[in-house]
């Protein structure tokens, strides 16, 4: 094993154990405060968790094997559109408005793990193939939408609607259906290139 993938799988257990950590905090927060928003990016962070400790195990596997991984994880980043249009359907039948402080601290915390992420895998992004990508671009988009997260809060606690938090909802399934497409195409081109050698 290089140096470089012993970083690498370094860098992304750690990523795996913050996002495991915080999972369980937002998700017992959108619990408690009936938040679609957060309900969905906990989805992500469990998601996030387990794409994160799969990559781990397989940096150490041949470039064919990983790009299979990599088209695996590729539907895996799917969960959290998923969950959100569960937690929406039931956000329909109840439609009250998150509580605005708790939701914008917890989107606070959510992004200050993400920035982290996405700082310590930023420099492997482009020498892991699609695994690397995939884990660095969760980070990126979760940390944008906590961002989004935050801003649902301060607006929630002005204007007591269930709208700023669907919205956002609706913002964080659509970033992972693009992140989906983008390690699926990473990982098909990591497949061909190995088939190719």
């Amino acid at each position: 094993m290089t140096i470089e993938i012993a970083g690498l799988r370094r860098t992304v257990l750690i990523v795996a154990l913050l996002n495991l950590g915080y999972f369980g905090i937002e998700f017992a927060v959108a619990l408690t405060i009936g938040s679609v928003s957060l309900l969905a990016d906990s989805a992500d962070f469990f998601e996030d968790a387990a794409v994160n400790f799969l990559i781990v195990a397989a940096l150490g596997w041949s470039v064919a094997r990983r790009a299979q991984v990599g088209m695996l994880l590729s539907a895996i980043l799917l969960a959290p559109a998923l969950a959100f249009l569960w937690t929406l359907w039931h956000k329909f039948n109840a439609p009250v408005p998150p509580e605005a402080i708790p939701l914008t601290v917890t989107g606070l915390g959510a992004l200050a793990i993400n920035l982290v992420s996405a700082f310590l895998i930023a420099s492997y992004r482009h020498h892991g193939g699609s695994l690397a990508k995939a884990a660095f671009l969760s980070a990126r988009n979760d940390a944008l939408a906590n961002v989004a997260i935050i801003a649902a809060g301060v607006i929630t606690l002005y204007w007591r609607s269930v709208w700023p938090d669907v919205i956002v909802g609706f913002g964080v399934a659509i970033m992972n259906l693009d992140a989906a497409r983008a390690v699926w195409t990473a990982a098909r081109e990591e497949h061909r290139l190995s088939r190719a050698q």
